[in-house]
């Protein structure tokens, strides 16, 4: 009902454009990652068009999902938040939720991952072994790390799927734990659970980034 007044619709004229509950979500939720990757996307544009390194390329990047998050507080929680009883997303979405991260994998790629950060760049190398799909979202946005060919990060690892390089790996570990801890911060941030407490959500972030970038060698 309050999508439908937003709309200037009632509830009934709604879903003369929506089958259904389902409908209407699936529409919501496209739109939503679509709109949260175009701003991930301008920002990565932005921050590579000057001489700013990649830790700064990471804040850069972090800023923009949260301030995305900040802005479309709803939205934002319509994907990332509780799930809701009963819906199953359509499997589209998927590669919609991949967009928003995209650009974190070139970031990573450039990286020499410490021992903190070495158990999850393991798993991380299985399952691009594994699977197709995962190796070609990397190569999508990192191209250079599935074609690496510096020694050091041209290093395969040859499983059931195919081959994996060393950079692949860095890149998609640093994008699934940038993920992680963006998840943690700015979810907190948009629930309004930093309410009455000193800090900025910026600030947290900003501190979260850093630990990363220092796990990850990023210059």
């Amino acid at each position: 009902t309050r999508i439908a007044k937003e709309m200037g619709l009632s509830g009934p004229a709604l879903y003369r454009y929506f089958t259904g509950r389902d409908d209407l979500l699936n529409a919501l939720i496209r739109d939503a990652y679509d709109d949260a990757a175009a701003a991930m996307a301008r920002a990565a544009a932005r921050s590579a068009k000057g001489s700013r390194g990649v830790r700064a390329r990471l804040h850069d990047l972090a800023e923009a999902y949260r301030a995305w998050a900040v802005a479309e507080p709803h939205r934002y929680l319509l994907l990332q938040g509780a799930p809701i009883p009963g819906y199953v997303a359509p499997p589209d979405t998927l590669e919609r939720a991949r967009a928003v991260l995209g650009p974190f994998l070139p970031l990573f790629a450039t990286g020499n991952p410490g021992p903190a950060v070495a158990a999850t760049v393991d798993e991380m190398t299985a399952w691009l072994t594994a699977e197709e799909s995962v190796r070609a979202w990397v190569a999508q946005y990192a191209p250079e790390a599935a074609e690496a060919t510096e020694p050091a990060e041209a290093a395969e690892v040859t499983g059931a799927g195919g081959a994996v390089t060393a950079a692949a790996a860095h890149a998609l570990a640093g994008a699934v734990l940038a993920w992680a801890q963006l998840h943690g911060s700015v979810s907190l941030e948009v629930a309004g659970q930093f309410a009455g407490m000193a800090h900025r959500g910026g600030t947290l972030l900003g501190a979260q980034m850093e630990l990363l970038a220092d796990a990850f060698g990023l210059e």
